[in-house]
């Protein structure tokens, strides 16, 4: 990484550690069941890690009283980290940059042939998530995931063994074409993202603390101001449409990092229980 890049990156993780701090403030003086949320965002949940670490330093009563973690792709990463290794969020930040510069050298990015986006991916989640992690998660962990024949989106809250976890959190990544041909397998059905279907899961019980790297109506977001005040809902986030998907705390400003678009609608969201 460029110095440059590394500099700019600390004094935006800096920024959005105090914009997090006083939406931790003001969240703690109003609510008692609080849930936390990360959306899709393909690698921009650099974001996710720095929100998750400001989180972590200033947000420490915060976390205590969060019932339930939940995302979809990057997102249910992220929240997987922070609900179950808190202390391995600067680790994960490494493979992710890491990762992303692993793509940047093949000849066509993630699609080059014989490279294993998938497996690459499952190498950092063996490498972070701790052996109790599915005890960690269960019932706590809300992942969004897609079914492929039905195109329905669900979320699985219950977790058997580390193994199931993990195949949950690699199907709610698995990007069609770009991660790879062949879905992931759980359950006996196949599975995709869950970003196509269900982008940014809002919990039923309690309030969900909504957090993305996308300006828009979200909780902890880039503030963009001087802008038209209108939306587009992309699978259950209403994002700003002008400028489209710009995020100013984010250092990769879509240049650094690959990221991914969303773009299928679907409103059903069900859940799926082992």
């Amino acid at each position: 990484m460029r110095h440059g890049t590394t500099h700019q990156c600390v004094k935006n993780y800096t920024n959005l550690q105090i914009f997090v701090f006083l939406c931790v403030l003001n969240f703690a003086a109003r609510m008692k069941h609080i849930n936390l949320s990360f959306a899709a965002c393909g690698f921009l949940g650099i974001y996710h890690l720095g929100a998750a670490s400001a989180l972590c330093r200033h947000g420490k009563k915060l976390l205590k009283d969060v019932k339930a973690f939940a995302g979809a792709s990057a997102g249910s990463l992220v929240a997987s980290v922070l609900l179950t290794a808190p202390e391995k969020l600067e680790e994960c930040n490494e493979f992710t940059y890491k990762f992303a510069e692993e793509i940047r050298r093949q000849s066509f990015g993630a699609v080059t042939p014989g490279y294993d986006f998938m497996a690459r991916l499952r190498s950092g989640m063996e490498l972070i998530l701790p052996p109790n992690a599915h005890e960690l998660a269960h019932n706590r962990l809300h992942v969004s995931i897609t079914n492929t024949k039905t195109r329905e989106n669900y979320l699985v809250s219950s977790f058997s063994s580390r193994e199931d976890l993990i195949k949950v959190l690699l199907a709610s990544s698995f990007v069609p074409i770009y991660a790879g041909l062949k879905p992931v397998e759980y359950q006996g059905q196949k599975w995709v993202d869950g970003g196509l279907t269900n982008s940014l899961p809002i919990l039923p019980v309690g309030r969900t603390v909504t957090i993305s790297p996308f300006s828009g109506r979200l909780d902890i977001s880039p503030q963009d101001k001087g802008q038209l005040d209108l939306y587009i809902n992309i699978t259950n986030q209403d994002i700003m449409i002008f400028p489209w998907c710009v995020v100013n705390s984010c250092t990769t400003q879509g240049r650094d990092l690959p990221g991914k678009p969303y773009l299928f609608y679907d409103r059903k969201h069900r859940r799926i229980q082992s």
